[in-house]
This record gives structure tokens, sequence and C-alpha cells, in this order.
């Protein structure tokens, strides 16, 4: 099984590389960086760790994982899953395994959820964890299926994904996955994982314009799509 990740980054010089070095090498082919308009060293760090770096000028979560959906999309060979996780070095890349084991048996998407016992104390703000919980429960209430996180650490068949006709630019990309898999009746899955605080400060719960945003974005795509 092809196995591709993809690293959305915007200004992660200082974590990119262990991102990309923890990652488990015999279980991907590619590791593919969208760096979203960064101004710092992120490319240079990533493409030194060893990724395939690509450029999106156009700022936006989405717009990265996007550019890294078309990439992959327009390779001779395509890949069978796709890997999503962020560039932050908050999530734990060795755990892939954990989600890829699902994927081998049978699920179509694997959310990995960052469930309390095993995450690190202030890995998650409380607008995070009070999001969180709003959003899964909105969701369960409108769709039927309780989702336990929006994590960004998450892996889907590749044939899915192209599927669900991803758009959202923004902050709505997850819970627009999450959600697009209910309605297609999808094998979704979920598995624990681990989580650390980030290395830097957030751009999203990081600043109260950045959570109010997002929270906005998040809940607007889960009403749009029922």
């Amino acid at each position: 099984m092809q196995v591709d990740v993809i690293i959305p980054a915007f200004n992660e010089q200082n974590s990119i590389g262990s991102v990309i070095r923890d990652i488990p090498k015999d279980l991907v082919r590619e590791i593919i960086v969208v760096d979203n308009n960064s101004s710092d060293e992120t490319s240079i760090n990533a493409k030194n760790a060893g990724a395939t770096v690509l450029k999106q000028p156009v700022q936006g979560y989405g717009n990265a994982c996007l550019k890294g959906i078309d990439y992959v999309k327009n390779k001779e060979a395509k890949a069978d899953v796709l890997v999503f996780l962020d560039a932050d070095y908050s999530d734990f890349p060795e755990e892939m395994n954990l989600l890829l084991n699902k994927i081998w048996k049978g699920a179509d998407m694997v959310i990995g959820s960052r469930v309390k016992e095993k995450r690190e104390n202030g890995s998650m703000t409380i607008p995070q964890i009070f999001g969180n919980w709003l959003a899964c429960n909105l969701m369960k209430l409108m769709y039927g299926y309780r989702y336990r996180d929006l994590g960004p650490f998450r892996a889907i068949k590749f044939e899915k994904l192209i599927q669900l006709g991803m758009v959202d630019q923004t902050y709505g990309w997850t819970v627009e996955m999450q959600v697009k898999a209910l309605k297609e009746k999808f094998n979704v899955q979920q598995v624990d994982v681990s989580y650390r605080k980030r290395i830097g400060q957030s751009k999203i719960s990081g600043t109260i314009k950045g959570s109010i945003l997002a929270g906005y974005k998040i809940i607007t795509t889960i009403f749009k799509y029922k």
C-alpha cells in the first residue's frame, strides 16, 4: 500500500525537521510539505530533512492541503492512502501505524483523537477543548456519528478523499472532511493518539481573533452540508 504524507506548514522552521525525522520511513513513500507562504526557513529545513516541498502562496490551511492533494493526483503512480498531520510537532508522527493499521483492516478514514488521557497538560487551550466538544456533539446530533475530536492527524484512502470533493480553503477543512465522510457513508474509525505542546505559538488558537474565526467557520461548515 502506497502511503504519502501531506504536512501544511506556515512559519514552522523550528519544528518541521523534527516532524519529518519522526515519520516512520518504512511506512511512507513520500513526505510532502506545503509551505503556505512562510517568511522563515520552513522550506529550506523541510527540504534538508528529506521532504518534497511545494509552495502555496495563498494562505489558508485548506489551500495548503488542496495543493498537496493536486500534487499527488498528478503523479503517475497514485497513492493508496494520504496521511495529514501538523507541522508544529504537536502530533506524534511515530504513531502513524495506529492509523494505518485501521486502514489496512478496512477503514476508509481514520481520525487521530487527542483524548485527555494522552494529551500533555496545556497542549490544548480551553477554547480548543470546548470547540471540539461543541463541534463533535453537533455532528452527532445532525449526522448520527460521535466523533471524539477534530484532530488534524488523520489517514484516508486516496480514492475516497477524491470522492469527497474537498473545497474548504481555510479553517473548515478538517470538519468538512469529517462531515462529508459521514454523508458518503464511509467506514469511519477513530484511534487515540498522543498530543503535546506545540513548538512556537499557534496562528489560530494562539490568538483571540484566530480562535473566533476558526470556531465560526467550523460551526457554519457543519450546518452547511446538512
